[in-house]
């Protein structure tokens, strides 16, 4: 599909049919959807970055918060580490925000590609491994009790997670992402959840962050409604679709196709950052 067709669809539909395909990625991976969010938002409908950032940021949090009530209700969400990771992420989420309004919209498509290319070159290597070398490279400073089920709370492991809040709060309120390649990756390097709490536990902490990112936003007036309801409401739909197919899906497959994806809209947005694209 050519810019110039996607560009002739309603502006309320297009946004709607973006917002699904970043829910459907986020319910598939449980963190790529921010990622690709506003690089849709500024292909697609040809927002600034200041201006999609926010649209993405609310987007994502609304869908990611669905999908950790309904991790919560599994009992597969770490709350406890969530609120500490989100509670930092939250403070520096609205600085972010301030950052984002003051740099041009340039620097800021090159920063995202670089943002892109790292989680391509993250989810590959990754996917390559076996579980025993994913073992072997965590060092986890915050152990799960065998007693109580819980995870031993430490001073190295609130710093880790502290430390991971507000990078992912940084990040979210900066480039309108969740943060949710900072997290996943952060959680399973430093804890010793199985796959499926690591996910469930960085969507809870993604919905969080987003709200500050969020209120940040809506205070300075830069968020565009219009945009934002059917994106978010595309996004909650997608997520549940994704929810139901993943188990289907190759883990392995699906991370090389998602870096795949990244690498190109990563080049994408640097052509355009430099000039190149006049999209």
């Amino acid at each position: 599909m050519s810019f110039n067709l996607l560009l002739s669809i309603d502006p309320f539909l297009l946004a709607g049919l973006l917002g699904t395909v970043v829910g459907l990625v986020l319910g598939l991976t449980g963190a790529g959807g921010g990622i690709i969010a506003v690089p849709l938002l500024v292909f697609g409908l040809n927002l600034p970055m200041n201006m999609a950032a926010p649209v993405g940021l609310i987007a994502v949090g609304i869908a990611a918060g669905l999908a950790a009530i309904l991790g919560l209700r599994e009992g597969i969400v770490r709350y406890r580490a969530a609120l500490l990771i989100g509670g930092f992420g939250m403070l520096m989420a609205p600085f972010g925000v301030w950052l984002a309004q003051r740099i041009p919209n340039a620097p800021l498509l090159m920063g995202f590609s670089l943002v892109l290319l790292y989680t391509a070159w993250r989810m590959f290597r990754q996917s390559r491994q076996s579980p025993s070398e994913l073992e072997a490279c965590r060092g986890q400073p915050c152990k799960i009790d065998p007693d109580v089920g819980r995870l031993l709370w430490t001073l190295p492991c609130a710093r880790a997670l502290a430390g991971t809040g507000m990078l992912s709060g940084l990040f979210s309120g900066l480039l309108g992402v969740g943060g949710g390649f900072v997290i996943v990756p952060a959680l399973s390097r430093y804890t010793d959840l199985n796959a499926r709490s690591v996910l469930a536990t960085s969507l809870a902490v993604i919905t969080l962050v987003a709200m500050g990112g969020i209120s940040a936003a809506a205070l300075q007036g830069t968020v565009t409604w219009p945009v934002a309801l059917p994106f978010s409401a595309g996004a909650v739909s997608g997520l549940l679709i994704g929810r139901l197919i993943s188990a289907r899906v190759a883990g392995a497959r699906l991370q090389q196709g998602f870096a795949v994806v990244c690498v190109i809209v990563a080049l994408l947005l640097f052509a355009r950052g430099i000039g190149w694209l006049g999209l």
